[in-house]
């Protein structure tokens, strides 16, 4: 066998295994969406209190949904296979995460006879959903004017806050009362504190970052035939 063919073998071994590590790092990201399905088909048809086979199921696909959040990145980056679809499909998977654990554990807090809890985790809730629709709208007049989609250090902070906070507020609300660990609620209401803190920083952030080009489509446009949605 010629060197060229040696070389046209290693090249495609190389692609090969690239590949699957690109592979490997996508399915990571797309884990999380049936781990966290799993999770809310336990919270909401298991009866109440949940039985603890159940709540170990639904604890640890809440943790590994939230661990694999931090895992798709880091081997995206040791593998060098970062991608403008991991860009996008990591916030998505993020949202799937909030959309429906919030409202799990509002529901789960009411069931159980903490009704202001629910009402704070209700707000709690709004808050994350709105913060996400306004990084969505500037990320989208972002990509207008060539800026970056990528996310910045104050959501990758809400996402290390977020996510161990979501399972520490599960877990105080559904952990067998058998079980010998019990967050007290000062902890759990001092975490919800600062997700609050963390998503108002990072909704600053964000408008910060992408004021240029929210401060450019401000501007009265040239044509006067362009007509507003």
């Amino acid at each position: 066998m010629t060197e060229f063919h040696h070389a046209k073998l290693s090249l495609s071994a190389l692609d090969s295994s690239r590949r699957l590590k690109f592979l490997f790092v996508q399915g990571l990201t797309l884990v999380r969406m049936p781990l966290i399905f799993l999770f809310l088909a336990v919270s909401v048809f298991c009866r109440h209190p949940v039985p603890e086979p159940w709540f170990i199921v639904a604890f640890t696909a809440m943790i590994l949904s939230a661990v694999t959040d931090l895992l798709d990145g880091y081997f995206a980056r040791r593998f060098g296979v970062t991608s403008r679809l991991g860009s996008y499909a990591d916030p998505m998977m993020d949202k799937i995460f909030y959309l429906t654990t919030f409202p799990t554990v509002v529901y789960l807090a009411d069931r159980i006879g903490q009704h202001l809890h629910a009402r704070v985790l209700l707000v709690l809730a709004i808050l994350f959903l709105l913060r996400d629709q306004w990084v969505s709208f500037l990320r989208s007049l972002g990509a207008l004017h060539n800026l970056s989609a990528k996310a910045n250090w104050s959501g990758k902070a809400r996402t290390v806050i977020s996510f161990p906070t979501l399972c520490v507020i599960y877990y105080y609300l559904q952990a067998p009362a058998a079980w010998p660990v019990e967050f007290p609620a000062a902890l759990v209401y001092a975490l919800e504190g600062l997700s609050v803190a963390i998503n108002v920083i990072s909704i600053g952030v964000y408008t910060a970052y992408f004021w240029p080009a929210l401060r450019a489509e401000l501007q009265l446009p040239d044509n006067r035939g362009d007509t507003k949605e």
